[in-house]
């Protein structure tokens, strides 16, 4: 089964809040993306968003310049759904982040739960960092958030790639520089705990 058949068939079979990875709210990525004092205007991406509510929380927030990214179509037909009238305000993109064609030097933040870690392969990776470095401005940010070393091997049945934060480093290059790295457990819907490694990355000005 290739990657969209896998996550169109997640959401078409499971209930948001029944997925491995759901939280009702992604508490450590609002919290940061509220520290780093972003204009209300700024072009904000959110990588494999599946049905998350972070898009709601953001745009509450009082964001308004938000773009919504992922593989599935069921998984941004349910946001969609959710959101109602908002939706017309919501820029919406589906298909693969190590191959969309997104805008260069766009968004001034970058942000990412749960995708880079299910890019195993080199290639896939260094495509993502292509991708990342087109698109985000140079002075702008990246949260990630991907599995730690604690975290079991595999997740939705896939296996994943788990992290420290110099190797995401490593990977993304000296354009990058990380600010701050921090471990949280999340707990799924089925009760495995699986632990999430959290870092905020700033894009260097040349």
């Amino acid at each position: 089964m290739n990657p969209k058949d896998h996550w169109e068939q997640v959401y078409s079979t499971k209930p948001t809040e029944k997925v491995g990875w759901y939280e009702p709210h992604l508490q450590t990525s609002l919290s940061w993306i509220k520290e780093l004092g972003l204009p209300d205007d700024a072009p904000i991406i959110d990588v494999g968003r599946g049905a998350s509510t972070l898009v709601d929380d953001l745009w509450g927030a009082g964001y308004r310049s938000i773009t919504v990214l992922d593989l599935s179509e069921k998984a941004l037909s349910t946001i969609k759904a959710r959101l109602g009238k908002r939706t017309d305000l919501i820029s919406w993109l589906e298909g693969d982040i190590t191959e969309v064609d997104l805008p260069m030097n766009h968004y001034e933040l970058w942000h990412d739960r749960a995708v880079f870690h299910f890019l195993i392969a080199p290639e896939q990776q260094r495509k993502y960092r292509d991708n990342l470095l087109k698109a985000l401005r140079q002075g702008g940010h990246l949260i990630i958030g991907t599995f730690a070393p604690e975290a079991p091997p595999k997740c939705s049945g896939l296996p994943v790639q788990r992290y420290t934060p110099d190797q995401i480093e490593h990977i993304l290059g000296e354009e990058f520089e990380l600010k701050r790295s921090h471990k949280e457990p999340h707990v799924t819907p089925s009760g495995v705990e699986q632990m999430y490694l959290y870092c905020h990355f700033y894009r260097q000005p040349k």
